[in-house]
């Protein structure tokens, strides 16, 4: 998952080491076991930062676009990941409220200007500082540009749950 590599490189990768899998394989792998690495890894990870940057990108799964919304707290780490057919208040809502179980409150939260998350924050997250200054969320668009990169060798993703683990 850390490096751009498609599931048929992957496999011809281990071919030349003498394992011999298919593809296939390879990607039932990641689907059954990047939840079990996630969580066997949890408490090595820093505690998500009081400084969340929020943004939403779209993707195509099974031919239909997507929207993704995404958290990045100021360590640089994945604070949250929503996949969604629809980018409305009630998907922004829906995302913050997950997020705020899972991680707590945070004191400041940087998006752009889409009425969406401005008002889902306004909603969810009254006390927090709403930063939607020019370039206050560039951490998250850059980190949409890794995501964009990982999924451009991997030729599409065909169904949400997929998306979700993968995101």
């Amino acid at each position: 998952m850390r490096f751009s590599l498609s599931y048929r490189d992957l496999e011809e990768l281990l071919a030349e080491r003498g394992v011999e899998v298919d593809h296939v394989s390879l990607y039932r792998w990641v689907q059954r076991l990047t939840l079990l690495v996630v969580d066997a890894a949890r408490p090595c990870r820093h505690a998500v930062g009081c400084r969340w940057f929020v943004d939403e990108t779209y993707v195509k799964v099974s031919g239909a676009w997507r929207y993704v919304y995404r958290a990045v707290d100021q360590h640089g780490q994945v604070v949250d990941v929503y996949v969604s057919t629809r980018r409305d208040i009630a998907a922004a809502r829906t995302f913050f409220t997950a997020a705020l179980i899972a991680h707590g409150e945070p004191e400041e939260v940087a998006t752009d200007r889409a009425h969406a998350l401005q008002s889902a924050i306004a909603e969810v997250l009254p006390v927090a500082f709403h930063n939607t200054a020019q370039y206050a969320n560039n951490r998250v668009e850059c980190d949409h540009g890794w995501l964009k990169a990982r999924l451009r060798h991997m030729r599409g993703l065909k169904t949400d749950p997929t998306a979700r683990v993968i995101i």
